[in-house]
């Protein structure tokens, strides 16, 4: 599913227009996005939580030349799926 069809579906099962479906899903992408920068935890109960992870620094090869480079740590969005989300896509 692509974004164009996720706000069509986001539309028809909230009753409201595909333009304003689009606000809400930008919005809400918007505010996760602005949270994990502030290094802020999202909870949404039954279907998961968007946190930050640190990623250690460490040692890589370039493909091409095999030359050994050094790949610095980072902090990266993580997700983890609920139990409520987790047994709907088991079911």
């Amino acid at each position: 599913m692509n974004k164009a069809q996720l706000v069509d579906q986001i539309a028809s099962g909230a009753d409201m227009s595909k333009a304003a479906a689009g606000r809400v899903l930008d919005s809400m992408l918007e505010v996760i996005t602005e949270s994990l920068k502030d290094g802020d935890h999202i909870s949404i109960i039954g279907f998961g939580s968007f946190q930050t992870r640190e990623r250690a620094a460490r040692s890589g090869r370039n493909p091409q030349t095999g030359q050994k480079i050094e790949i610095p740590g980072a902090r990266v969005p993580a997700f983890k799926a609920g139990k409520l989300l987790k047994d709907s896509v088991n079911e």
